[in-house]
């Protein structure tokens, strides 16, 4: 059975914002509300909530100005790809986002964070190629259910670094 093309959304970011998440692709549940990390198997919003310290009946809005406070953006590699599921491993005919723009429009991002090795991998085929150098990248355990043998204390304590690099470029900048 042929899928077809999906497309991800604009990202959440403001101009401020110093460091970036990026995901693969938004999954099934996620496109159809429309939300990133709708999934409610999924530990994004739930380690972001206790990073930011944002209480858990927040509101998918509320989280994403959380975010922007913070000076995090979030957004995912793809722009578009064919995929049957959720599952990053059956991501075909994948189009990357246009990150020369965004990175044109959010000069303040020091550190990319790839949510996951399909978004480093995606990341380093189709977008550092045409990059300056500069930022700094690290992949971070996924979030993904499909990646569950991880427990989530270790994911939580790994993900920590994203405060460290908000907090070190704020630093430098002064």
């Amino acid at each position: 059975m042929r899928s077809n093309r999906i497309r991800s959304f604009a990202p959440i970011a403001d101009r401020r914002a110093r460091v970036l998440i990026l995901g693969s692709m938004p999954g099934v549940e996620s496109l159809r509300r429309r939300q990133y990390y709708a999934h409610p198997q999924n530990l994004f919003w739930r380690i972001i909530e206790a990073l930011l310290e944002i209480d858990r009946g927040t509101s998918y809005s509320g989280r994403a100005r959380a975010l922007k406070a913070r000076r995090i953006a979030l957004w995912d590699v793809l722009h578009s790809c064919v995929r049957e599921g959720s599952l990053d491993t059956r991501i075909e005919a994948e189009a990357p986002n246009d990150f020369e723009r965004f990175f044109r429009s959010h000069p303040a991002i020091s550190h990319v964070f790839f949510n996951g090795a399909k978004a480093e991998a995606s990341f380093r085929r189709h977008v550092l190629p045409g990059l300056g150098a500069g930022l700094r990248y690290a992949r971070l355990p996924s979030t993904s259910p499909a990646h569950a043998r991880l427990p989530y204390a270790r994911k939580l304590s790994a993900w920590r670094v994203i405060l460290g690099a908000v907090r070190n470029d704020r630093r430098k900048r002064k």
